[in-house]
């Protein structure tokens, strides 16, 4: 019957609960509906098993004479005593559960209200069971120096009759271990990996790992020691049981000795050394730098290095290999003039590709060792011993070879001598004759009226004993129809180009269209117009869209005609990877070690400018090219060996699928899936996947609580995973398989390399005796109008045996599919509806022990489909455990559902879906 308004209720934990003897225990109980003070009274009893019908007085807070005798030393030395979690709730504390205290607990509040009115105790079981975890940590005394490997092993079993899940991890002390331990890595019981806070980063880098390498065996492994990590190590394990009221409970803890790791302090000594290529070059020569360190183990130790010239910074470098120029050198590096890259953890490298004048002078190299990446504070900071470069001038002779007379043109003009981006002036002339000048000079020629000028340029190097032609340009009348009220330089460009009729083209090509990671690739935008390239105002930008496409090009990167580099939205995918460089008429972009970031499709756009201000005045847009990143090749090997495995119904089993091969630094994500076995073709169903991070998730047919506490997936090994299925049963009949991804940690994020499919496992179950349950195996097809219900059989046909008890579960699905489980009936009568929303529509009448017909109430046309019923037999064995003895399933009822209105006879009648018959089918 219910509780109504106003009535006490004692409530008391669910049971049964199962403890080991040993360890603390607590209960607790609560009342409501009580009238009288806030303050309730609480008194404890037991009755043991040996005497189910007398009470035993164990403790009253109230009453300090209550405890019967055997209790009284127990509760004076407050090995059991109460605390009051509040005025009307308290727990029961055992701080060390014996044999003895096994038995039914009852809590029971004294009448404070004007009538007796309500429940007044309540009762729960408690077992104590014995306490079987075991930990152990063979003899282990590693002294280590910073950066070596070390591995540890903890021995973790148990026999506990129950189901238990452990936890297991390490744990670590500072120094004699006067401070708090701190979490290493701990597998949860739920088998996730979880870090502390201080190895959280090394956890996800992969330097720290938990491995189960055996059915009692943990391992530890730290791929390269810190300072840090010296201290003391132990490992401890907990077994957890879960209650009945679906919370879990560690009933056993343990801890291992501790075992003292020392580490001890490699080699610091840091040796910078700097070389040069050539240490006297010409301007337009290039220059190479190499910087050079010289450590032990340099491979696990972190270094930050930069460049100086002249004691001022040029650039550095970090230890993930980012790039950072200090301002006044990124113009020249945007436009591809210098390169720096970390080639190794030893070997760093610079490169001008066109040095001048500027770039003579002293240079070092600097190198800073930090405990990890992103450390601002360095270990120590070395400086090598400077190398000398010198930059001679290029000595340049300007020759004017004739003077033209042209009618009609007046005016002074500005010859500009070589490339627009070069800045080759003269020195003034005014008769033919050579000049020698540099390229710091500049060149002013009044031309008189009707001139026309001619000029021969050539080169002369420092140290160089012949002349060579630089270029040598015929300038037409083109040049000097305009005034130079704007500049000579800007009114040259205007009269030259016209702006017309230039047939401005960009082509953008690559010699390969797929690339490697960590390849690096180069674009080639080629311009072309009807004057020559190199004599206009030309802007170049680089377009970005990857793949696959989010929306339109975004901008990478854009060269403006005065050398102003301007980055886009696209920068962050190419941080530190992309270089510029101008060839004549072509804009050059170079990708250095490419990711798949940078997979997608390239456009170039070239503009056409007026002004080295505003806007272009004729813009054009390349074709695309689109560029594939090919991750690295899986070499995952999972077994496809077909397997069939027998079980017990009602017992525990495991299907196993094993890595035959695999990388070293790669992780895993695992999916488990089922195969119906019938029909054939049936679509495999998704149980659980478990990510290469350890998290979880359940397939929609398998996302129940009830579905989710069966199957459980865990690691066992490095190469074994297990789907464990507790309690299997005849649904669980059929096929199993995982799928393997792998997955590598490639540069910003991870990223799957590829997937194998293992071999299908056949699950069948056994049965201790011969089938002796007979169900109605006839299919039939039944038609209901919607808003009505309707009743669909499962009649047990026969006898059985007298002690046994039945269970019972009805599916409903479609032809193809897996059938959605509707109801659940136990054999202890309780009813489980894992669709709660059918739950008010779902009855079964049981009119006899062996009739579980359902009647489905409020027809609707989702209803319609297949629907069949499971019957299963238990008998009890042994102290409270029933196992199972037998099972059948019935034939299929095929449901039709009526639009309402239609009073024609079932024959005739138009179904959404089925056939339109009401027939027998055997």
């Amino acid at each position: 019957a219910g509780v109504g308004a106003g009535q006490r209720v004692v409530t008391i934990q669910k049971g049964p609960l199962y403890r080991t003897e040993g360890s603390h225990v607590t209960l607790w109980c609560k009342v409501s509906g009580y009238q009288g003070p806030a303050e309730q009274t609480f008194q404890w009893s037991i009755y043991l098993p040996s005497a189910p019908e007398r009470e035993v007085q164990i403790v009253s807070p109230a009453d300090p004479s209550f405890p019967y005798a055997i209790y009284t030393q127990r509760v004076h030395g407050r090995e059991i005593y109460v605390e009051r979690v509040q005025g009307d709730a308290v727990l029961l504390h055992i701080t060390e559960l014996q044999d003895r205290d096994a038995g039914e607990y009852e809590c029971h509040t004294p009448n404070t209200d004007e009538r007796y009115f309500g429940s007044y105790s309540a009762k729960t079981n408690l077992s104590v069971i014995a306490d079987t975890l075991s930990v152990s940590m063979g003899p282990q005394v590693p002294t280590r120096t910073e950066g070596d490997a070390v591995e540890l092993t903890c021995e973790v079993s148990t026999s506990t009759a129950q189901h238990t899940h452990l936890s297991v991890g390490w744990y670590h002390l500072q120094g004699a271990g006067e401070h708090r331990a701190e979490e290493v890595l701990t597998l949860s019981k739920d088998f996730i990996l979880r870090p502390g806070p201080s190895y959280a980063r090394r956890f996800l880098a992969g330097n720290v790992r938990l491995d189960k390498v055996g059915d009692t065996t943990y391992k530890l492994s730290i791929a390269a020691v810190e300072a840090s990590d010296q201290g003391q190590l132990y490992c401890e394990a907990a077994e957890w049981i879960e209650d009945p009221d679906e919370t879990w409970k560690d009933i056993s803890r343990k801890q291992t000795e501790r075992m003292l790791l020392v580490v001890t302090a490699q080699d610091r000594d840091l040796f910078v050394g700097i070389t040069a290529t050539k240490s006297v070059l010409s301007e337009g020569d290039s220059l190479q730098l190499n910087c050079t360190l010289g450590a032990q183990r340099s491979g696990s130790r972190h270094f930050q290095v930069a460049w100086l010239l002249d004691g001022v910074e040029v650039a550095r470098v970090d230890p993930h290999g980012l790039l950072v120029w200090k301002k006044e050198w990124e113009e020249r590096a945007s436009l591809g003039q210098l390169q720096a890259f970390k080639q190794s953890n030893a070997v760093y490298i610079l490169t001008v590709s066109e040095v001048g004048l500027e770039d003579s002078g002293a240079y070092h190299c600097s190198a800073s060792e930090l405990k990890a990446p992103g450390d601002i504070q360095s270990i120590q900071t070395n400086l090598s011993s400077a190398v000398r470069v010198d930059v001679k001038p290029i000595v340049y002779i300007f020759s004017l070879v004739s003077l033209q007379s042209v009618l009609g043109q007046t005016g002074r003009g500005v010859g500009r001598l070589g490339p627009w981006h070069k800045k080759l002036w003269a020195t003034p002339v005014a008769s033919p004759g050579d000049q020698r000048v540099t390229q710091q000079s500049s060149w002013v020629l009044t031309v008189p009226p009707g001139i026309v000028i001619s000029i021969r340029v050539l080169s002369l190097g420092w140290g160089m004993t012949h002349e060579k032609p630089l270029q040598e340009r015929h300038l037409g009348d083109s040049w000097f129809p305009c005034h130079a009220k704007q500049g000579p330089f800007w009114c040259r460009r205007t009269c030259l180009l016209g702006l017309s009729g230039l047939g401005l083209r960009a082509m953008l090509i690559s010699r390969t269209a797929t690339v490697r990671y960590a390849q690096s690739f180069e674009l080639v935008c080629q311009v072309s117009a009807s004057r020559p390239v190199e004599e206009v105002l030309l802007s170049v930008g680089w377009l970005f869209q990857p793949n696959p496409p989010h929306g339109s090009y975004q901008e990478l990167v854009r060269v403006l005609p005065d050398g102003t580099v301007s980055w886009g939205p696209a920068q962050p995918r190419f941080q530190g990877k992309a270089q510029l460089v101008k060839v004549h008429a072509s804009s050059r972009l170079h990708i250095h070690g490419a990711v798949a970031d940078q997979a997608g499709t390239y456009r170039c756009e070239v503009g056409l400018w007026r002004t080295p201000r505003g806007q272009p005045a004729v813009s054009a847009t390349s074709n695309a090219v689109g560029i594939q990143v090919v991750l690295p090749e899986s070499k995952l090997q999972v077994s496809t060996k077909e397997s069939s495995t027998e079980v017990t119904g009602g017992a525990d089993t495991s299907i196993e699928c094993r890595i035959l091969f695999a990388q070293n630094n790669s992780q895993f994500s695992v999916t488990w899936y089922f195969l119906p076995p019938s029909p054939a073709d049936a679509t495999p169903l998704q149980i659980v996947q478990a990510s290469y991070s350890s998290l979880l998730e359940y397939g929609a047919e398998f996302s129940s609580p009830a579905q989710k506490s069966r199957f459980l997936s865990q690691r066992v090994s490095r190469d074994v995973f297990q789907l464990r299925i507790l309690s299997a049963g005849p649904g669980d009949q059929g096929g199993y398989c995982c799928v393997v991804e792998e997955w590598r940690w490639l540069e910003g994020g991870w990223h799957s390399l590829g997937e194998e499919r293992s071999g299908r496992t056949t699950l069948q179950l056994r049965l201790p005796g011969e089938p002796r349950l007979h169900l109605e195996k006839a299919n039939r097809s039944i038609s209901a109008r919607e808003g009505e219900e309707v009743t669909l059989g499962c009649l047990l046909r026969g006898a059985r045996p007298p002690a046994a008890r039945l269970s019972a579960a009805w599916f409903h699905g479609e032809e193809g599919g897996r059938a959605r489980t509707l109801l659940t009936v136990h054999h202890d009568g309780t009813v489980e509806y894992p669709q709660e929303r059918l739950a008010g529509r779902l009855h079964l009448r049981r009119p006899a022990a062996g009739d579980f017909s359902l009647t489905l109430g409020g027809v609707e046309e989702g209803d319609a489909g297949l629907y069949h019923c499971r019957v299963q037999e238990w008998q009890q064995q042994g102290e409270g455990e029933w196992v199972l003895q037998a099972w059948a399933l019935s034939g299929f009822t095929r449901l039709t559902t009526v639009p309402p209105g239609n009073d024609t006879a079932c024959g005739g009648c138009s179904p959404r879906t089925g056939p339109p018959t009401l027939s027998l089918l055997v």
